[in-house]
């Protein structure tokens, strides 16, 4: 069993013992839970730091804490644990603003590569906002990377723009270079979406042809009842007096041009038609008016 690491003083020196440590974890044994376990001890142990503002102390404790956080993102992706990645560092943190450049650009690397840039959306703009961090050398890097790698893969063009033109520390050559490679990116994602459409167009049509082949088999219901329909009144025409042709023909006449075929209500409109005309028929055909039968 590896021993229990030793009770440092707390402070900056025993973070730093526990960042070596840690490092020698993740790289040379492979033990990345250990490595999470030793990052986090050496975050709680410098506790809430030195108060704002230059000297060698903050900057000191800053370095450690930024490393270990590093250190701690890098073992936690090995782990397929990245979903807790921004919530662990934002527990160290607290806030967006805070985020050193390191840690910032390490997270939108991850969650990029996992294809899940959406996730850094807030956390970038909330970043790339603060006029603290504008004066950061890193800024101009983080903000194409930002863009880069958020911003247009998610085809936020608009919030490109607003983001580009708002930001003081860009010069103007470096601000329309930005906004030329944004609308780059806006027109290759318009031909993207153009060429998929024709796609999308031919996927439906099986389904077109389906809906086509049901219409056409009840069309071709519809006209074999009206076939069994003429011919019964065909046969019994020179029966009928001239009213009762007129009739028949004014049935014909809804049945044939007034009934729409692809009407679901069509054939049991027939159906019923059909037994109507028989009956009324029957009705003609009464023993009274029956014609005599012939020998």
């Amino acid at each position: 069993m590896r021993a229990e690491p030793p009770a440092w003083a707390p402070g900056p020196a025993q973070a730093a013992a526990l960042l070596e440590e840690a490092a020698d974890l993740l790289v040379l044994h492979r033990d990345f839970a250990a490595a999470v376990e030793r990052c986090e001890a050496g975050c709680d142990s410098l506790g809430p730091g030195p108060g704002p503002g230059p000297g060698h102390g903050h900057e000191s404790f800053a370095e450690v804490k930024c490393s270990l956080c590093v250190v701690g993102i890098q073992a936690l992706a090995e782990m397929n644990r990245w979903r807790e990645v921004l919530s662990w560092v934002l527990h160290y943190y607290h806030v967006p603003e805070h985020l050193p450049p390191k840690v910032l650009e390490l997270c939108i690397l991850l969650y990029s590569k996992v294809r899940e840039p959406q996730v850094m959306l807030e956390v970038g703009s909330s970043w790339l906002g603060s006029p603290a961090n504008q004066r950061l050398p890193e800024f101009g890097s983080l903000l194409e990377l930002y863009l880069a790698q958020v911003l247009l893969p998610l085809g936020r063009f608009g919030a490109a723009e607003e983001l580009v033109r708002g930001c003081s520390a860009l010069d103007s050559e470096r601000r329309l270079q930005l906004l030329g490679t944004i609308g780059e990116s806006r027109c290759r994602w318009a031909r993207r979406e153009e060429e998929t459409r024709p796609g999308a167009e031919e996927r439906q049509d099986p389904a077109t042809e389906t809906l086509l082949g049901v219409l056409s088999q009840k069309l071709l219901t519809m006209l074999t009842l009206l076939r069994r329909a003429l011919r019964s009144m065909s046969n019994h025409f020179y029966l009928l007096p001239y009213k009762k042709m007129l009739l028949a023909t004014f049935l014909l006449y809804l049945v044939v041009v007034r009934l729409d075929p692809a009407s679901p209500t069509s054939l049991p409109f027939i159906y019923k038609l059909v037994q109507l005309f028989r009956q009324a028929w029957a009705a003609v055909l009464s023993p009274i008016h029956r014609p005599p039968i012939r020998d």
